[in-house]
C-alpha cells in the first residue's frame, strides 16, 4: 500500500478586519406597545407617551373645521352616487381624523400621493370638488393637474402608488429640494408586494417619504386578521429599518402630533417612516358593497362611539375654545360648500368632440394595435354618416 505524506504545514493566515456594517442606525424604529393616543372616546384628555406635544389649538380649530366639511363633501358625493351624478363612491366616513391630519402636516410643496378612497383629503388640500370627482364621475383622467397641485392621480390598484411615492420622494432629494412626500395606503394595500418594496427602496435610499396606513379594519369585505399575522401593521416597517409608530387614527390630536414628527424626521434627512393609524371604516366599501353580509351592527356601533369629530369637538369644548356659534359656523359652511358641490356635478358634462379621444393620451408612440382599432372606429363613424 502507498503510503501516504502527512500535510504540508501552512503559514498562519493573516488575521482579517472584521466586516463592518456602514448601514445606518434607525433611532425609534419599534413603534409604540399600543397606540399613541392624546383624547379619548369621549373627549376627555388621556395621557400621550411622553415627547409627544399636542398641536396649538388654532390647528386643532382648524382641523375641526376641515373635518366637519370633509363629512359633508362625503356624505354628499355619496348622495350624488344614488342620484347616477357618479359611477361609484367610496366613503371615508369615520376616517376624517386621518384624511385631515395627513394634509395639514404637509407644506404646499410637498407631496401627496392618495387612494381612491382620499377624496376628503384632496378636498382638504384645496383642490376643486368637481376635479376630484371627475374620476369617480367616469372620465378618463383624474381631473386635475397633479404637478400645479402636488398630488397624484388617485389610486384604484392597490398600493401601486407606494412605489411611485418613493420615486418622487427620491427625486426631490436627488434635486436638492427639502420637500417631502406623503403616501396614503389602506391596510388591504400592507399585503401588497408593491408596499414592500416601497419600504425597502425607501429605507436604503433614506428617501424622504412618510406612509400613512389607514388601518379601517377590512379590505372590502376581508377583515385583518385574516390579511395578517403581524401585532401591528406598523411592525411591518421595522424589518425594513423604516422608523415605525401606530396610532390612534379617530384621535386628530395625536394625528397630528405623530405625523408633524414623521414629517419633519423626513425633511430633516432621516428617511422614511411608517404611521399606523387605527381607524374604522363606517360605510360600506363603496355604493356597491353590502357591509351587512361580513360585519356585525353591534361594531359598527362601536366605533360610531368612537366619532372622529364628535371626539375632536367635544376636547376642544372642554379647553373653551370652541362654542355653539363656531360650531354652527363650521356646520353652515360645510352646507355651502356641499351645495356648491351639487351644482357642480348636476351639470352635464361636455360631451367629447369626437369619439377618437379615446386613443389620446394612451401611448406617447401609439402601438400597431392601437392605430388598428383607431382606423376601424374611422370606418365605423363613416359608415354611420353614410
Amino acid at each position: 500500500m502507498p503510503v501516504r505524506k502527512p500535510p504540508t504545514a501552512r503559514a498562519p493566515r493573516p488575521a482579517r478586519e472584521p466586516v463592518r456594517d456602514h448601514r445606518p442606525a434607525v433611532d425609534g424604529l419599534l413603534p409604540s406597545p399600543v397606540p399613541v393616543r392624546f383624547v379619548a372616546e369621549d373627549g376627555t384628555p388621556a395621557d400621550p407617551p411622553a415627547g409627544r406635544t399636542a398641536p396649538a389649538d388654532g390647528e386643532l380649530l382648524e382641523a375641526y373645521r376641515r373635518m366637519v366639511l370633509g363629512r359633508r363633501f362625503d356624505r354628499q358625493a355619496t348622495a350624488l352616487t344614488r342620484q347616477g351624478r357618479l359611477a361609484v363612491y367610496p366613503s371615508s366616513r369615520g376616517q376624517e381624523a386621518c384624511q385631515i391630519g395627513g394634509v395639514l402636516a404637509l407644506r404646499d410643496g410637498d407631496w401627496l400621493f392618495p387612494t381612491y378612497r382620499d377624496s376628503v383629503a384632496l378636498v382638504a388640500r384645496g383642490l376643486d370638488p368637481a376635479e376630484v370627482l371627475t374620476l369617480l364621475q367616469g372620465g378618463w383622467h383624474c381631473g386635475y393637474d397633479p404637478a400645479a397641485v402636488r398630488v397624484a392621480p388617485q389610486c384604484t390598484p392597490l398600493a401601486t402608488q407606494t412605489l411611485h411615492a418613493v420615486g418622487m420622494a427620491e427625486a426631490l432629494r436627488r434635486k436638492g429640494e427639502d420637500d417631502i412626500v406623503m403616501a396614503f395606503v389602506g391596510d388591504g394595500g400592507t399585503s401588497e408586494g408593491d408596499f414592500h418594496e416601497a419600504l425597502n427602496y425607501a429605507a436604503v435610499r433614506r428617501a424622504p417619504v412618510v406612509f400613512l396606513v389607514q388601518n379601517n379594519r377590512y379590505a372590502i369585505s376581508v377583515p385583518l386578521a385574516k390579511q395578517t399575522a403581524a401585532p401591528a401593521l406598523a411592525y411591518k416597517g421595522v424589518g425594513y429599518g423604516v422608523r415605525s409608530e401606530q396610532v390612534d387614527g379617530n384621535d386628530l390630536v395625536a394625528v397630528l402630533s405623530v405625523l408633524a414628527s414623521a414629517v419633519e424626521h423626513a425633511r430633516s434627512g432621516g428617511g422614511p417612516s411608517l404611521v399606523e393609524a387605527h381607524t374604522y371604516r363606517m360605510d360600506a366599501h363603496t355604493n356597491a358593497d353590502d357591509a351587512t353580509r361580513y360585519r356585525e351592527d353591534d361594531e359598527v356601533a362601536r366605533w360610531e362611539a368612537a366619532d372622529p369629530i364628535a371626539r375632536l369637538e367635544a376636547y376642544l369644548r372642554g379647553r373653551g375654545v370652541l362654542d355653539d356659534e363656531a360650531v354652527a359656523s363650521a356646520d353652515k359652511a360645510a352646507e355651502e360648500f356641499a351645495a356648491r358641490v351639487r351644482d357642480a356635478l348636476n351639470a352635464d358634462p361636455e360631451p367629447a368632440p369626437t369619439p377618437l379621444e379615446l386613443f389620446e393620451h394612451v401611448f406617447a408612440e401609439p402601438t400597431p394595435q392601437l392605430r388598428e382599432q383607431r382606423a376601424q372606429l374611422v370606418s365605423e363613424l363613416a359608415a354611420l354618416e353614410d
